[in-house]
């Protein structure tokens, strides 16, 4: 069964082990992320095939095609939200504006 995590208020990242993560772009089309999550699980399959095998430059293309996917996927480069709030990916949710909300949570939850 798939983990769940919570999810800031605004949508914008869910929190593993008090970390923030960036969420999906949830404007983007249902076709157009479950073809961009295919080409993501993809590249992550060809990232563990290339490290195994010990193929470094196997490792680099496939590092590039994660890199890549994530981008369009928005959880990764330009923040596809629109307000001017910074990029808090991979912060601690404590250190963030986002403290009062995650001091909130069951400890279970993060």
């Amino acid at each position: 069964m798939k983990p769940i995590y919570p999810t800031t208020p605004d949508g914008r990242y869910f929190v593993v082990r008090g970390r923030l993560w960036r969420s999906t772009n949830p404007a983007l089309a249902p076709e157009e992320k479950a073809r961009l999550v295919k080409a993501l699980m993809a590249a992550r399959r060809e990232v563990g095939r290339a490290r195994k095998a010990g193929d470094r430059e196997g490792l680099a293309a496939a590092g590039q095609a994660v890199d890549a996917a994530k981008v369009a996927l928005g959880e990764r480069g330009p923040v596809w939200w629109t307000d001017g709030a910074p990029d808090l990916n991979r912060h601690m949710a404590r250190t963030t504006p986002y403290a009062d909300w995650y001091a909130g949570l069951d400890p279970g939850e993060s």
